[in-house]
């Protein structure tokens, strides 16, 4: 396993992470958890990245539960949670960044983590009815506290991260230092375009999320939505027609022979893929059983094999033009 650092942070993050989006608690429990974080420690992976807002809290429990039964030492690994969706009605308490949620939350997810701090906290999402300088002074605070010790953002503008650092370094306040975007070869709106000037400037680091496309890019949903996939599952029914979009498959489809060519999955080639960006501090894996683990873990050993033509095959596959 390689490390990377995390932007212009001190802190290193293992190049291929894992998370707990959609399957904690809805695919796997504690038990399941324990062996998917305990193979994944074992590969090298030192970053396990997780969200107040998944499964409702329970994403956290479970991990929390799996931390204290694998008996890692602390200082060899990186926890993330993330603050916005709210799991309550209450409306100060969802779709927010205001700073009485935000200190509240830090709270409720430590609590159900069993830690006694997490190492990154991101803003879920931006928030445009809270004033940004109310957020970065509220982030600021929870790193004081020793709550957390980085804190980021998701999915937010280019635009609002500069802000966001403007008023930090105004008023001399932690300031954000890296971005969770999805990414992956059909969403890459937020790391090339007019992201790469501020990610080169700025030296943000990015803990990309979705390499696979929510499954997509596996080729497991060539034949239609198999039973156990994540597209199966209750509540994702928002996924089908991403997942049966005859034009993406037909690019998944096209992707094979490069896969086969080099001797790895479509999922090891997706991932490896990711890593080619110079950008992308650690690409997050996740899985719902260890087979998938071990499987993700292979991918970045195929990186240095995607040679610039390749490269290219894959952008004339996916219709992206470089500029003359």
């Amino acid at each position: 396993m390689k490390y990377r650092h995390l932007g212009k942070t001190g802190i290193q993050v293992s190049e291929l992470s894992f998370g707990s989006w959609v399957t904690f608690h809805n695919q796997a429990g504690v038990k399941s958890a324990v062996g998917m974080m305990g193979a994944a420690y074992e590969a090298g992976v030192n970053f396990f990245d997780n969200a107040e807002v998944y499964a409702g809290g329970k994403s956290e429990t479970v991990m929390g539960e799996a931390l204290k039964e694998l008996k890692l030492s602390r200082g060899t690994y990186l926890v993330s949670t993330k603050l916005f969706w709210g799991i309550n009605e209450g409306v100060n308490q969802k779709n927010t960044l205001n700073r009485k949620y935000l200190l509240e939350g830090i709270t409720g997810s430590l609590e159900r983590l069993q830690l006694d701090y997490v190492d990154l906290i991101y803003c879920h999402r931006p928030d445009p009815t809270t004033p940004i300088e109310e957020t970065v002074w509220a982030m600021h605070n929870i790193i004081e506290w020793g709550q957390a010790f980085y804190w980021g953002t998701s999915e937010w503008a280019a635009s609002e991260i500069t802000q966001a650092i403007e008023i930090a370094e105004r008023h001399h306040l932690h300031k954000p230092v890296v971005e969770q975007p999805q990414y992956n070869m059909f969403n890459r709106g937020r790391l090339e375009g007019d992201y790469v000037r501020f990610y080169k400037e700025s030296g943000y680091g990015t803990t990309i999320w979705s390499p696979l496309a929510s499954g997509l890019l596996t080729g497991k949903y060539q034949g239609g939505i198999p039973e156990g996939s994540r597209g199966a599952l209750k509540g994702y029914e928002w996924l089908h027609n991403t997942l049966t979009d005859a034009q993406k498959l037909a690019k998944v489809a096209a992707l094979e022979p490069i896969a086969k060519g080099l001797g790895c999955t479509l999922s090891q080639l997706a991932i490896a893929w990711c890593l080619k960006n110079p950008f992308v501090s650690t690409v997050i894996t996740g899985a719902s059983r260890v087979e998938q683990v071990h499987e993700n873990m292979k991918a970045a050993e195929f990186a240095d094999a995607l040679t610039p033509e390749l490269m290219d095959k894959i952008d004339v596959i996916f219709g992206v033009k470089k500029d003359e």
